[in-house]
């Protein structure tokens, strides 16, 4: 997205929820954009605690015991990257959203369905059920917490489908400054990547002040986002970080918003 200002988020302090690699990309494209970026981990990820089902799992898929693997999240493409595992090309792979595409093709898989209308777990299963219409083998890589709407749809649509928890996810303590900071309002916008993030927000940080400005990733986080308690200001209409920050540079210059006291309106 291009805007007359070459700076137009110059005086914002946003909250980046998420660290590592992730963050540091994100911190990067935002200060590309004018802002001071405030990296805050809210979340880490754990090893599953089932860590034989796990491997077991993915011994059956490097032997080509599935027709599918499905990846909601780039935390799953760690997780198969970090074992070394080795997808046969009999096996598709379909992947929730241009983020987790975009993360299985930096580290070398093929990515045969993203899908094009519906980001979303029930997106994948109306697409593949579309696409299948003879029952196949899938194998379901997911968090601990995701809800099984995607195992559940194949399931109902005739496939056979073994899930199989990847990683934990779990909550991650701010720094008291970074508490301070959103508590006082210096903070001016919190991006929200994700329900387990939108929980975090809420539990670590409590009522969030009237001038910070919310911005979800995608309708669905931000009705994740609305259902913790938190009021979203902005959504970005696909699930992506540079359409996250577009929305938000979209706010800030079409509504006038500034970095200074004042309702989000």
């Amino acid at each position: 997205m291009t805007t007359g200002d070459p700076k137009p988020l110059k005086g914002w302090r946003i909250l980046v929820p998420r660290g590592g690699p992730w963050g540091d990309g994100v911190a990067a494209d935002l200060r590309a954009r004018g802002a001071t970026p405030v990296v805050a981990p809210l979340i880490n990820f754990a090893p599953t605690q089932d860590p034989e089902a796990l491997t077991a799992a993915l011994g059956a898929l490097e032997r080509g015991e599935f027709h599918w693997l499905t990846v909601t999240s780039a935390t799953t493409v760690d997780v198969l990257y970090s074992q070394n595992v080795r997808v046969p090309a009999s096996t598709k792979i379909a992947a929730v959203g241009e983020t987790t595409a975009a993360a299985l093709q930096a580290v070398g898989y093929q990515v045969d369905l993203v899908p094009e209308k519906d980001n979303s777990a029930r997106g994948m299963v109306d697409e593949l059920t579309a696409l299948e219409t003879e029952p196949r083998r899938f194998l379901t890589l997911r968090s601990e917490i995701a809800k099984p709407l995607l195992t559940q749809g194949l399931i109902e649509a005739g496939h056979n489908v073994q899930s199989v928890v990847a990683y934990r996810t779990v909550g991650e303590p701010a720094l008291p400054k970074v508490v301070e900071d959103v508590t006082s309002g210096r903070i001016n916008a919190i991006l929200v990547t994700s329900g387990s993030v939108a929980d975090q927000v809420v539990h670590q940080f409590g009522s969030i002040p009237a001038t910070t400005l919310v911005a979800a990733i995608g309708p669905r986080t931000a009705k994740d986002a609305e259902a913790a308690g938190l009021t979203v200001h902005v959504v970005s209409r696909e699930q992506t970080v540079t359409a996250l920050l577009d929305a938000v540079v979209r706010a800030v210059t079409d509504g006038q918003l500034v970095a200074s006291d004042g309702v989000i309106d």
